[in-house]
């Protein structure tokens, strides 16, 4: 088992060679992923992983899709997404242009339901969606669209309960064991790795989604991240976080007002 100075010792190691912050990541989940990878990969001794991912830039990929989260479905919490259909989206159908930011989006199953919700709307063809990750891997499984068939029954579901009306295989293509989407509903978006830990504002938003992320970061790293939406975010322009997320004791509460029970937050100063 890995034990917490190695913890250290590794997560220095990896800022300074190359620049991926894990610090201040949840202690308790980033010990049981490492000592999962550690186990699965078999290694005898920790110096010998110490070395591997030091030494092997492809295996430091494995590290961070190990590290990183990526659970994720379309449509998740239809209630949210229903608020988005209903109430959100169709408020930003003023907007000239409507710029929103999908922070930690993982594969993409929430970008692409984003953009069926657009498209519904017809608000796609003024909307520019920036799709971020930390992961270059899964950014790019994303930019194929590709998805397992298995999975369509459930999202299918997730659509129909967050108010979809159409025939929701009318989006994709199955073949055999996958489902290939409709490359014209991410033509509007620009995907790109991006660090929530080191990274800087890139633009101003008028909605910003970061769902199910925060939660695997400890406070002080939650609070560094509600400044960059904070300063990303244009006023009277929306935050969503995830389920189990907040801004109640974040540094940046009291700028902003929450709608409804919905984990939504309007910038309002």
């Amino acid at each position: 088992m890995i034990n917490d100075h190695d913890i250290e010792l590794l997560l220095n190691d990896i800022v300074e060679l190359y620049g991926y912050d894990f610090t201040f990541y949840s202690k308790a989940s980033l010990k049981r992923r490492l000592n999962r990878l550690f186990e699965i990969d078999k290694f005898p001794s920790f110096a010998e992983f110490h070395y591997r991912i030091k030494s092997d830039k492809d295996y430091l990929q494995r590290f961070i899709e190990e590290i990183t989260v990526n659970v994720t479905e379309m449509f998740r919490d239809p209630g949210f997404y229903k608020i988005l259909r209903t109430e959100i989206l169709p408020a930003m159908g003023t907007n000239p242009y409507i710029k929103i930011w999908h922070a930690g989006c993982s594969t993409g199953e929430e970008v692409f339901s984003m953009a069926i919700l657009l498209k519904e709307l017809n608000l796609l063809h003024k909307s520019l969606i920036y799709a971020t990750d930390i992961n270059p891997t899964v950014l790019e499984k994303f930019t194929k669209g590709i998805f397992p068939l298995s999975n369509m029954k459930q999202y299918s579901e997730n659509y129909i309960a967050s108010g979809g009306v159409k025939d929701f295989s009318s989006y994709y293509t199955a073949n055999y064991h996958t489902a290939l989407f409709d490359p014209a509903l991410i033509q509007k978006t620009v995907h790109s790795t991006h660090n929530l830990v080191s990274d800087g504002s890139f633009n101003e938003f008028n909605l910003i989604l970061c769902r199910n992320v925060l939660i695997y970061f400890d406070s002080q790293l939650q609070d560094r991240v509600f400044n960059l939406f904070d300063e990303s975010l244009a006023k009277l322009g929306y935050l969503c976080l995830g389920s189990k997320e907040s801004l109640k004791f974040s540094v940046i509460n009291l700028k902003y007002k929450q709608h409804a029970k919905e984990k939504i937050w309007r910038k309002i100063k």
